[in-house]
């Protein structure tokens, strides 16, 4: 199920006319999932939810299983943003999706 924040992103991102795949796999092995991908420049976005109310991504366990993801992630190439729903509220989110889609090779 889509959060709110996932929502918003998902109908910016097709207002802004940006192709994108939502819950991309992008490990060969593991089953790590990324909320949304932008497989030609190896960009992806993490919508982190929970992060004023000790959610999952905030807490021991759940940051330690994010950080491995993520790091896995880089090795494999992805450039990972990671937003909160506010940054995708307020257009923060859209607009470094945009900086980094700018700045690929």
């Amino acid at each position: 199920m889509m959060s709110a924040g996932e929502a918003l992103l998902a109908w910016q991102l097709e207002q802004a006319a940006i192709d994108h795949v939502r819950e991309h796999r992008f490990h060969p092995e593991r089953r790590w999932r990324f909320d949304f991908a932008l497989p030609a420049f190896c960009i992806a976005i993490e919508v982190e939810g929970g992060v004023w109310t000790r959610g999952r991504h905030v807490r021991g366990r759940g940051f330690a299983a994010d950080a491995e993801k993520y790091n896995e992630a880089a090795i494999l190439g992805w450039r990972v943003l990671r937003v909160t729903p506010e940054m995708v509220e307020d257009g923060r989110a859209l607009r470094w999706i945009e900086h980094a889609i700018e700045g690929a090779p």
